[in-house]
């Protein structure tokens, strides 16, 4: 072999070489990399799980020490029922088909229209307001009751006597002797705010001491109870035997009393209504003081003011509440307002709607004068109002919230004249037609409702609504106001026009 030949053949040695070493190399690191891999990733599906554990990592905030504060001051409430009788049936406070009974399950004790077992036990929850054994519950928690006993956390039992109820905000105030100071909690002195953690301490089903969690769902929730409805609703696991426990915040501080349950099986589906503390607050002073409420009163019937309303007697915003009836010597009829005002404001404070209207009212105390904003033919007007006092007996001279409507066009309505059809009466012009296709039928106007004015004018025949809609459209009025009545009560529908 020749020199070149040898150089030839030693460079083509040289360059194999290179290209082992290459290779080489890439297995290596291949082979680094694969004993790095974690053991489950390199024997595959027969991989075991490596032990695992939360040591060291950051703990979530729990509620414990909140709840080691507070919970002394909770109690379960029993109560003896008497016997029901036929009599006791007939004397509820809420009619068998009212929206409450339909829509939810009380608990604690059955729903006040109900007779109670005859010998039962009732069982609710408590709370030490005061160190001398002010307790705060529901009311339906001790209705009918003979025999009333707390047990505190530490499974004392106590005798305790009712001092006052108030069944409108279902709010009762009862009272232990005690040589002792107890360990009581503070009602908030702020609403709080949707998202809040709440935590909810109680004696479901006769378990006393048990501790739920949630957040705050929704505020000023009307779910039919009464006209001073305004609950917090809460996510809170509730049950049966939480009614007239505390609802805390995560400072320790009650923010409401549980009292109703939404629930389809009776147990808790996550919708749960507690009264506000504010009010709880406001009731338990007068309880104490007084053992009863007083009301402000006013004497009117009311209804909230729909956008097509507020168009129709040129109001800017839907907000206040409109009068739909006034008592007979009532101070509202003595004081001037008429049916057909808006009350848009009470002592300088805005009222929103109808039911704003009915708890500013009722905050005030009986006999003293209050300063009510009207607006009336375009026109705001201040109106001095002596109150008179809600009779406490349930159900009577309440302020209530008549069902609103709203039409579109008088065309899809046949009109006769009052007197013309059969049980109608001899005022105002009677519906006795609606075209199904119309807005009318849309909005919710019934056959034989009975329009009784049109834009604060009365109307004897179908020819006067006729006239004064023309006379609105001519004028750009977008809706006109009718004053309606239906069986035996009356409402303001706003009819657009335009």
């Amino acid at each position: 072999m020749t020199d070149e030949a040898c150089s030839r053949g030693g460079i083509q040695r040289s360059g194999a070489w290179r290209r082992f070493a290459r290779m080489h190399s890439l297995v290596a690191l291949v082979t680094m990399a694969w004993l790095m891999m974690t053991p489950s990733l390199r024997i595959g599906a027969q991989a075991v799980a490596a032990e695992v554990d939360a040591v060291g990592a950051p703990a979530p905030v729990g509620f414990a020490d909140i709840v080691a504060r507070v919970k002394p001051a909770v109690v379960g409430v029993r109560v003896r029922v008497e016997e029901a009788t036929r009599s006791d049936q007939g004397q509820s406070e809420l009619p068998p088909d009212s929206p409450f009974d339909q829509f939810l399950h009380q608990f604690g004790i059955p729903i006040p229209n109900r007779p109670a077992p005859k010998s039962g036990t009732a069982l609710g929850s408590g709370f030490f307001v005061t160190g001398d054994g002010y307790v705060v519950t529901n009311n339906h928690v001790v209705a009918n009751g003979k025999r009333f006993e707390v047990t505190s956390d530490s499974g004392k039992t106590y005798e305790a006597k009712v001092i006052g109820t108030d069944p409108q905000t279902d709010i009762a105030l009862l009272k232990v002797s005690t040589s002792s100071d107890l360990p009581y909690v503070r009602l908030v002195g702020e609403v709080p705010r949707i998202g809040d953690w709440v935590i909810v301490v109680g004696n479901p089903f006769g378990l006393g001491g048990t501790v739920t969690a949630g957040i705050v769902s929704a505020r000023g929730r009307d779910i039919g109870a009464g006209p001073y409805d305004d609950f917090i609703q809460i996510d809170a696991p509730v049950n049966q035997g939480n009614s007239g426990g505390p609802t805390f915040n995560v400072r320790g501080e009650v923010v409401g009393v549980n009292t109703a349950i939404f629930s389809p099986s009776g147990g808790s589906v996550g919708v749960a209504f507690d009264i506000p503390a504010e009010t709880v607050k406001l009731v338990v002073g007068q309880l104490k003081e007084k053992g009863h409420v007083t009301r402000g009163w006013i004497g009117v019937e009311i209804q909230p003011v729909t956008p097509a309303i507020a168009d129709a007697i040129g109001l800017k915003n839907a907000e206040g509440a409109l009068v739909t009836h006034l008592q007979p010597a009532s101070p509202a009829a003595k004081s001037g307002i008429e049916t057909g005002d808006v009350i848009t404001s009470v002592n300088g404070e805005a009222v929103k709607d109808s039911r704003d209207l009915a708890k500013k009212i009722a905050a005030i105390p009986p006999g003293t004068s209050a300063r009510l904003v009207i607006f009336r033919y375009g026109q705001e007007k201040m109106i001095a109002v002596t109150l008179g006092e809600v009779a406490r007996a349930a159900g009577e001279t309440k302020a209530e919230e008549q069902p609103a409507r709203s039409e579109k066009s008088v065309l899809g309505l046949t009109l006769a004249r009052a007197s013309a059809v059969h049980g109608a009466g001899d005022h105002g012009v009677a519906i006795v037609k609606i075209n199904p296709t119309s807005r009318a039928a849309e909005s919710g106007l019934q056959t034989g409702d009975i329009i009784l004015e049109v834009s604060r004018r009365a109307v004897k025949v179908p020819a006067d609504v006729r006239k004064i809609v023309e006379e609105a459209r001519t004028q750009s009025k977008r809706a006109v106001l009718l004053h309606i009545k239906r069986g035996d009560t009356t409402t303001f529908i706003g009819l657009p026009i335009a």
